[in-house]
């Protein structure tokens, strides 16, 4: 028997639990395909990759509330709430867990980290509202960027399971590169990643699995057969074959 096993080895739709078919976001092919088929999840990183609307964020804040994480992001234990926005899909997932693998995980999702270092800021009773916490770096006093890769050094540092939802969103050319780099020592480290993601340098990371989400689904594909890579290509070499288009609409 082998106990030195990933976080989450798959994933499965529980029938009973499960929204109708017909009902968002199980009309979603990337979620219905899930649901006929389960996902198996490999060792390191896994990217999903895809348009806005493929489902790859609905499928990666799913994993993660399942796993026990914030909807709204954070590390294991954290919960702070806005506004419930997320899908029902996460109470009807099945994660099958790694024999030996630890329960330590974190969820960053950009659009709600600032609420996140809110919830830090405050957590302690002890400590008035706005005040520093002990060893824990001044989100709130970086720039949005240089937050983003302070929670990377931070918190991505062991053999946990980490979800990223877009985090490309607040990161320049140089400091994507960066956290290719946070994923690579998390991957040393024993740790499983899975991202959505709209980046092109980030779906490069060398031995990554790749997920390409559309309206087919899920598919295994390499970076430079990614719809995205070949997009940036031509647009790189040429932006005026896409902007004339803007005009004339």
């Amino acid at each position: 028997m082998d106990f030195d096993q990933p976080p989450v080895v798959s994933v499965e739709v529980d029938p009973a639990r499960a929204p109708r078919s017909d009902d968002w976001p199980m009309t979603v092919p990337a979620v219905a395909q899930l649901a006929r088929e389960g996902l198996e999840l490999p060792r390191g990183v896994t990217f999903l990759v895809g348009e806005n609307g493929s489902g790859k964020s609905t499928l990666v804040e799913a994993v993660a509330a399942a796993y026990g994480l914030s909807p709204e992001g954070g590390s294991t234990g954290s919960r702070h709430r806005t506004r419930a926005s997320e899908s029902p899909l996460a109470g009807a997932l099945r994660l099958r867990r790694g024999l030996g693998a630890g329960r330590w995980g974190f969820f960053l999702r950009a659009e709600t980290m600032h609420g996140w270092y809110t919830y830090l800021e405050e957590s302690l009773l002890d400590h008035p509202p706005g005040a520093r916490l002990p060893q824990e770096p001044a989100f709130h006093e970086m720039s949005h960027g240089e937050s983003f890769l302070s929670v990377l050094a931070h918190r991505f540092d062991g053999s946990g399971f980490y979800c990223l939802d877009e985090p490309e969103a607040a990161l320049s050319f140089s400091s994507t590169l960066g956290l290719v780099a946070a994923l690579d020592r998390v991957v040393d480290g024993g740790g499983q990643v899975l991202c959505a993601t709209h980046s092109p340098v980030l779906a490069a990371m060398p031995g990554a699995t790749i997920l390409e989400v559309g309206p087919w689904g899920l598919r295994r594909t390499a970076w430079e057969d990614l719809e995205l890579v070949q997009h940036w290509r031509r647009y790189l070499e040429e932006p005026g074959r896409y902007l004339r288009h803007l005009r004339d609409d």
